[in-house]
């Protein structure tokens, strides 16, 4: 059973009681001073205050944060201010190194092609090479044969943009900070299988396991919801899975206890617990995000 430490008070104040290197792991969203309508937090500081900001909760997080501890620090941007999560990531630099760069695909289309043969033209060239043939008969290679049909399937969610301008933003970054930048991660805890199964013995580095590294591009969208005052009451969330999967990343057995400096509504807690994570620690400013992060809790528990 996991153990909440969750306290209404800013994660500057809050971080400098705890000690030195006694978290293993950091999971968090601070907000991206793009002008997001929080309840008590005002997201519009000029540029050069907001990002002296970050570097001062940055520098507790450096402070408490074990050597082989991870930070997975989701930021996303605005079409017109795009260059932001970079500057961000370039005022760490000092503190951390950045290890590796995850996109967080929130909506995705995929072109799917498929061709237009009928199933028995395709049985009737099969039915030809297995009687010697070296190719099928020639006018399975004419225009019909050569028909594909292209449907376009659409994933997950985004905030549709009206200007002329700028492309719908369907992406943010998790940067994975670490002190050293050779921080072990437990790579095939997010795993996917072999589309060609002949992969497995064909390379070494597979050692007979149907499992291969996902890489650093996420589809993790949104569960759909009805009401965002009822079921998502906060402007900017990210999914409980996302946690979960840098929870999982960074090799679950080895957390013991995990951080989250800008709480929210209690997103990555949802995740520690699911995870099994023994001792989890969040600060939050607004008490109704605490309170819904404790429901939330609950909840689950």
């Amino acid at each position: 059973m996991t153990g909440f430490d969750l306290l209404r008070e800013d994660c500057i104040k809050g971080m400098s009681r705890l000690s030195d290197e006694c978290v293993d792991l950091v999971v968090t969203s601070p907000p991206y001073n793009l002008g997001v309508r929080y309840r008590k937090y005002s997201d519009r500081q000029d540029r050069e205050s907001y990002l002296q900001w970050c570097r001062e909760w940055a520098a507790q997080i450096r402070r408490v944060l074990k050597s082989s501890g991870s930070l997975f620090l989701n930021v996303g941007a605005a079409p017109s201010n795009p260059m932001l999560p970079h500057e961000i990531a370039i005022e760490l630099r000092d503190l951390f190194v950045l290890q590796n760069t995850i996109h967080w695909i929130k909506s995705i289309a995929i072109e799917e092609r498929c061709s237009r043969r009928s199933a028995g033209d395709a049985v009737r060239d099969d039915a030809t090479l297995r009687s010697g043939a070296t190719h099928p008969p020639s006018h399975s290679f004419g225009a019909a044969g050569r028909e594909a049909a292209t449907t376009i399937r659409s994933h997950g969610h985004f905030k549709p943009i009206s200007s002329k301008r700028f492309l719908n933003d369907c992406h943010e970054y998790v940067f994975h900070f670490t002190k050293s930048g050779r921080v072990e991660l437990d790579r095939l805890a997010l795993g996917v299988p072999y589309q060609d199964k002949s992969n497995i013995a064909r390379w070494s580095h597979t050692r007979g396991t149907d499992l291969r590294c996902r890489g650093n591009t996420w589809f993790v969208p949104y569960e759909t919801i009805q009401s965002r005052e009822k079921e998502r009451p906060h402007p900017a969330t990210f999914p409980v899975q996302l946690a979960e999967w840098c929870i999982n990343l960074h090799g679950a057995s080895r957390v013991h206890t995990m951080l989250d400096p800008f709480l929210g509504i209690g997103n990555s807690a949802v995740a520690a617990h699911r995870c099994g994570v023994k001792k989890f620690i969040g600060f939050e400013i607004d008490e109704a995000y605490l309170a819904e992060a404790k429901r939330r809790l609950e909840a689950v528990r």
